[in-house]
């Protein structure tokens, strides 16, 4: 919506309206509406800074409200939604009485939407189109399948099974990273009581020495003024940065760009967003094309899916190839992302007439790739963190017992 500031006159006198519309003729006629008088011009302003700031805050607001749907209820209400479709039942019954029965407030409110814009007259796609962030990009793609070859129930049957997989990945991961992370929350609650509370008791004995103290003390010294002093500002502070950190990364595609492109240059975490995206893609693009969808047609939604910008745009490459008239196997070899072996395999599928079957291979291949390195990554990560617990330990073991033992040396000295 754009602002205009429309000038009519009224009984003799000019007076200035500023109102929202999509175009100088809507905003002409929507003044009439509202005011009375003559419209002499229409004319696209800056809205005045009052504005600006109420829109910005709605839109902080909205962004802190929005999030997607669960996992576990969003598979579970899709499978039902398949069940009650395959049964006879519409789409817009169907849909509220999934609402009705779901205990996910989120979930209950998009599905009643959609059965109320069905019931209205909209088509699915078009009603899930609203809630694209929700559902993601997968769900509105296999609706348009469904309403494309008018067999909605196989359509979602399909969407249950990936959506489902997905989620098994995305679980696989977290249990992967539960204990490590569980003992550095730990080791990290340990060090601050520490600082907090031991630290302070050893800091008077320190004054009263009036001696140099090591480097390892005065880091210790320096972090419990810190914690101690500013700790309300600093844990603040923390707060601001996440809220502006995820503001960023929603808002400005530039940023995202670059933080995901300095995760990919991370140890271990690479090759985790590496074989996770690759094993999604290569898993939505293998059944849209199983389905019947061109194959151009597959890549756009399977190349939609993928969240890692640097990555999105290798896999785009395919995309250029094949609509340039290409061969698939060709644009996948571009991409730098595949191994040859891969390559081969979608070149003899091409040659074969058996497209269907070697991209099934391929997404098999890669579902194996990333469990495999899902099931050896809590063994990658514990030397890695029980580097960090010694770095702990023996920052607070020097930083006690060096000033000590110098008070040791020194009492010996006068002796």
């Amino acid at each position: 919506m754009k602002y205009f500031v429309v000038t009519m006159l009224a009984k003799g006198k000019k007076a200035d309206y500023g109102l929202y519309a999509e175009n100088k003729n809507e905003a002409q006629s929507s003044a009439k509406i509202r005011y009375s008088g003559m419209v002499l011009k229409a004319v696209e302003s800056s809205p005045p800074l009052e504005d600006q700031l109420k829109k910005l805050k709605e839109t902080i607001l909205a962004n802190m409200s929005k999030k997607k749907l669960k996992q576990d209820s969003l598979v579970a209400s899709i499978s039902q939604l398949a069940v009650m479709v395959n049964a006879g039942l519409s789409l817009n019954e169907s849909l509220g009485d999934i609402a009705e029965a779901t205990d996910d407030l989120a979930l209950k409110k998009v599905l009643g939407t959609m059965a109320e814009d069905i019931n209205a007259g909209h088509s699915l796609s078009s009603s899930a189109e609203k809630f694209r962030f929700e559902l993601g990009n997968l769900t509105l793609a296999m609706i348009e399948l469904g309403e494309k070859t008018g067999n909605m129930a196989e359509a979602l049957y399909k969407l249950a099974e990936m959506l489902e997989e997905i989620r098994r990945n995305i679980t696989k991961f977290k249990k992967a990273m539960a204990y490590p992370r569980n003992v550095m929350i730990a080791m990290a609650g340990a060090f601050t009581m520490l600082i907090t509370y031991v630290v302070p008791q050893f800091k008077t004995i320190f004054e009263q020495l009036h001696a140099e103290l090591p480097v390892p003390t005065l880091i210790l010294l320096f972090l419990e003024h810190l914690f101690n002093t500013y700790g309300k500002y600093v844990l603040i502070g923390i707060v601001i940065f996440v809220y502006v950190f995820k503001y960023a990364l929603n808002h400005s595609r530039e940023f995202t760009y670059k933080f995901h492109q300095f995760l990919l240059k991370l140890m271990l975490i690479k090759n985790v967003i590496l074989y996770a995206t690759l094993s999604r893609f290569t898993l939505v693009f293998a059944e849209l094309v199983r389905a019947g969808i061109p194959v151009a047609e597959a890549l756009d939604t399977s190349i939609n899916m993928i969240d890692n910008l640097p990555l999105k745009d290798k896999l785009s490459i395919i995309r250029a190839t094949v609509e340039k008239g290409g061969a698939l196997h060709t644009g996948i070899k571009e991409t730098g992302l595949f191994e040859n072996m891969i390559v081969q395999m979608i070149s003899a599928g091409e040659a074969g007439g058996q497209l269907d079957a070697m991209l099934e291979k391929v997404m098999e291949y890669y579902k194996m790739k990333f469990d495999a390195i899902i099931d050896g990554l809590s063994d990658a990560i514990e030397p890695i963190m029980l580097a960090l617990i010694a770095g702990m330990v023996v920052l607070l073991a020097l930083g006690i017992f060096l000033p000590m033992w110098g008070m040791g040396d020194a009492v010996n000295e006068r002796k």
